[in-house]
């Protein structure tokens, strides 16, 4: 089976847990396995409550007032699910974008079919760890940008870290000689468990 598109996608999030934190800004680029670009999309998503945290500022530099006017998290998920398609989801570390975004489907009233869309994620940082089997390197998104010479301008930026990840990606598909669906099955990362409900009422 020949190899899809890929829906190459990074989020800007308030913290590091999906169960208590938010999404404050998406970006994504979709691409061909040659690494030639169909599509590019970006945006903030507003915070639920106006005094919401938006965390680590310093890395990310997000403000709340710079999310003000931005689309509300579930109307961010429309354009996201019609923009991903039937494109293959990839993310550079897949489990935590990939988290961050079907919790919030399954929780806001998504588009059908976008949280089982989101159990297939392909994940670059596998990839690039699967080429370093004594892990003798840094697999961050801009020591791996490093060594393919893929430029990486504005970190912790989402559109500008898609990009980068989507550049890096064709590179990776060659060096693990991809050449069909089949062959992505060992970089597909495993969505975690659900959580079960506390028996406490």
């Amino acid at each position: 089976m020949p190899l899809p598109r890929f829906a190459v996608v990074d989020l800007e999030t308030s913290g590091l847990d999906a169960r208590r934190h938010r999404m404050l800004q998406i970006g994504m680029v979709t691409i061909d396995a040659s690494g030639t670009v169909h599509d590019e999309w970006e945006t903030f998503v507003k915070l639920r409550w106006p005094l919401s945290s938006v965390g680590p500022t310093h890395v990310h530099g997000i403000t709340r007032s710079m999310l003000r006017q931005a689309p509300r998290v579930n109307h961010a998920l429309d354009e996201f699910a019609e923009r991903l398609g039937d494109s293959l989801f990839v993310a550079h570390n897949a489990r935590f974008d990939g988290e961050f975004l079907a919790r919030a489907a399954r929780h806001r009233n998504a588009p059908l079919g976008l949280a089982d869309s989101l159990e297939r994620r392909l994940c670059t940082l596998r990839m690039s760890r699967r080429l370093d089997p004594d892990r003798e390197l840094s697999h961050r998104l801009g020591d791996v940008c490093e060594r393919y010479a893929v430029p990486l301008d504005r970190p912790h930026e989402a559109l500008a870290d898609a990009r980068a990840t989507a550049s890096i990606l064709p590179h990776l598909l060659v060096a693990h000689r991809v050449t069909g669906v089949d062959d992505l099955a060992p970089f597909m990362d495993r969505p975690s468990e659900p959580r079960r409900r506390s028996a406490v009422s």
